[in-house]
């Protein structure tokens, strides 16, 4: 799972804030432009966002693998026709420049995953969305961080213990049942250790979060962020 990394990289050193605005404009530029020759820019600049982080393109492809299936079964799907049966090869075209898109998308989410810390990434929310909804979406994107994880790291847990109980030459339906039911029993025991922890702890709606400063490092990303931005009106 992609989790934050120490480093000193470019992007570990930007402001919180500024990746995410940065992340949001290339996603809005690049939903805008879903051409051959647009996702041929934005491949660039996405390889240009890993080298700032410092991110191989292999551990992230491999962190984000639940969802890689989606993005590849889409194009393979939009061939087949129905009426009359049959295959379109062209149909597949458009879905796999889209498909192409999410990957970029992911990729680029994957270097703000890698080199922001929980508390720094939940002070830009709270910053960037004011009022008690800001303190909410950032509670909840400190939790998720932090969570989901875990979440993950007992199912894999779930599973190799199933696999070597022989669990791997039960039928498909057994296996999700037992990983399954398995996952959900530990999610819930986790979930009530961690109101438990909260309450330990004495959580704060409003505790002493990092001070983040635009540096002069920003202002030239944030150009281009907006750059990106005004693209879409081109």
């Amino acid at each position: 799972m992609l989790t934050y990394r120490p480093g000193d990289s470019l992007a570990h050193r930007l402001d919180p804030r500024t990746k995410l605005l940065v992340q949001a404009a290339f996603a809005v530029a690049a939903f805008a432009h879903t051409t051959p020759r647009g996702l041929a820019v934005f491949t660039v600049l996405t390889a240009g966002f890993l080298a700032a982080g410092r991110v191989s393109p292999v551990d992230s492809l491999r962190g984000f693998a639940p969802a890689l299936p989606f993005v590849v079964l889409a194009p393979l799907v939009s061939v087949v026709t129905v009426s009359p049966p049959g295959v379109d090869l062209g149909a597949a075209v458009d879905p796999a420049l889209a498909s192409y898109r999410v990957l970029l998308v992911l990729l680029v989410s994957a270097v703000y995953l890698r080199t922001t810390p929980v508390r720094d990434s939940r002070a830009a929310v709270e910053r960037l969305v004011p009022g008690k909804a800001g303190r909410f979406f950032g509670v909840g994107v400190a939790l998720v961080f932090r969570f989901f994880p875990v979440l993950l790291a007992d199912l894999r847990r779930v599973r190799e213990a199933s696999a070597a109980r022989l669990g791997d030459q039960r039928s498909l339906r057994d296996r999700i049942r037992i990983v399954g039911t398995a996952g959900v029993r530990r999610a819930f025991a986790r979930s009530d250790r961690l109101a438990l922890a909260l309450r330990a702890r004495c959580f704060a709606w409003n505790p002493t979060l990092p001070d983040l400063r635009f540096s002069r490092r920003d202002y030239p990303v944030l150009a281009f962020g907006l750059l990106l931005v005004a693209s879409v009106f081109v």
